[in-house]
């Protein structure tokens, strides 16, 4: 075993324009993802699973196929069900973003 930090993200290789996605775990039928972003805007997502979404560093916005957005700061969490048209519409620079994520 390896003791880990969610918040070490110096390491990594901010070289491109993409946001990163470390797989932290999958296991049947769960996956655990940190994702690093900043500046970052999504394509739609319709997704099979379910994702709780867990902001821990930055700003960032949410925007639904039905026109409603949702603005989340540093500690906010968002339940999103399956098949729930999203996007993620603005992602803050300084800081960068740090989500974890739980697919299930």
């Amino acid at each position: 075993m390896k003791k880990n930090n969610i918040f070490d993200v110096e390491q990594l290789n901010f070289s491109s324009n993409k946001e990163l996605t470390d797989l932290l775990l999958e296991k049947d039928t769960i996956r655990i993802e940190r994702i690093v972003s900043y500046g970052q805007t999504t394509s739609w997502y319709d997704q099979t699973e379910n994702e709780i979404v867990f902001l821990l560093q930055g700003m960032a916005e949410l925007e639904y196929d039905n026109g409603a957005t949702e603005k989340l700061q540093q500690g906010d969490w968002v339940n999103i069900p399956a098949h729930t048209k999203h996007r993620v519409s603005y992602t803050s620079e300084n800081p960068k973003c740090i989500w974890l994520a739980i697919f299930y």
